[in-house]
């Protein structure tokens, strides 16, 4: 079994490098352009940071592939292989980035064959490390992360988004999710504005599930692997095993409190991350094929 300590090092240098240029940014005035709605926006910093992470990944393993954010945003394809594979999120929350709300991580995962071998979640402006490698455990900072554990689903605080997407058919599914999920009832439901460092909660102990519909490979990949050596589960909302690429996620302390979050929430259609975005499209109706 390959060991990718080396890999995983390098990847929690460039992290911190990330989080130097995010920082120096925080607190200036920053052009903003939208992608797909009025909540999904990029500026230069996630551009310039994700250039800088991958020609850093490519100058130390040229044959080593990238997903990230931007560059899909730019119009290449998601393609997971079987080859070593940097995730990149070069900013997740840039909706709290764009308005200086402390919540803002570079996220990294590394797969080969598939599957992830460690996620790496620097909240840059808190200064919190998340990491974990496969088999290895969970760390904040060098300590070592617990998942709570809970089983009791009333006694649990939940964590979400509202996401980017603001058709009436998302927003009516996601807000409606939230009233069933404290019809239960949960203890309560939080929203940080980023979807890896609200996962990473979970292996905290400090919130005891996570669920999202319509986020994206590079918002989950590494902080996924990071609850589960936390003692974590991850499943799909429908309670079968977790895809990345599906865009849906449960994330909990357990499984009893995982598959009766699963039996309460609904999804909406979603494109997959590695679907061909030529011949299906989301709209306000739902899944379009041409």
């Amino acid at each position: 079994m390959a060991d990718w300590t080396d890999c995983l090092n390098f990847g929690i240098s460039i992290a911190k490098q990330a989080s130097e240029v995010i920082l120096s940014a925080f607190q200036q005035q920053k052009e903003v352009k939208l992608k797909s709605s009025p909540a999904d926006l990029v500026t230069e910093t996630d551009q310039r940071v994700e250039k800088i992470l991958i020609s850093a990944i490519r100058n130390r393993y040229p044959h080593h592939r990238c997903i990230g954010e931007e560059s899909v945003a730019a119009g290449e394809c998601v393609k997971l292989t079987d080859a070593p594979t940097w995730i990149i999120d070069p900013i997740d929350g840039t909706v709290n980035f764009v308005h200086r709300f402390p919540f803002v991580a570079v996220s990294i995962a590394f797969t080969v064959n598939q599957q992830t071998q460690f996620g790496i979640v620097y909240s840059c402006v808190e200064d919190k490390l998340f990491h974990a490698q496969r088999g290895g455990g969970a760390f904040l900072n060098g300590e070592p992360l617990h998942a709570s554990g809970q089983e009791d689903v009333s006694r649990c605080v939940v964590v979400t988004e509202i996401g980017a997407e603001r058709d009436d058919l998302a927003l009516s599914t996601m807000t409606s999710n939230i009233f069933r999920l404290l019809k239960l009832p949960v203890r309560g439901v939080r929203a940080l504005g980023t979807a890896a460092v609200d996962m990473c909660q979970v292996a905290t102990g400090g919130a005891d599930a996570y669920y999202h519909i319509g986020m994206h490979c590079w918002d989950i990949a590494a902080s996924a692997i990071i609850v589960q050596e936390a003692g974590g589960v991850v499943m799909d909302t429908d309670g079968s095993p977790f895809d990345m690429m599906s865009r849906r996620v449960i994330a909990a302390s357990s499984c009893i409190v995982a598959n009766r979050i699963s039996q309460v929430i609904q999804a909406f259609p979603c494109r997959r991350d590695d679907e061909d975005p030529e011949r299906c499209m989301c709209g306000a109706s739902g899944v379009k094929r041409l």
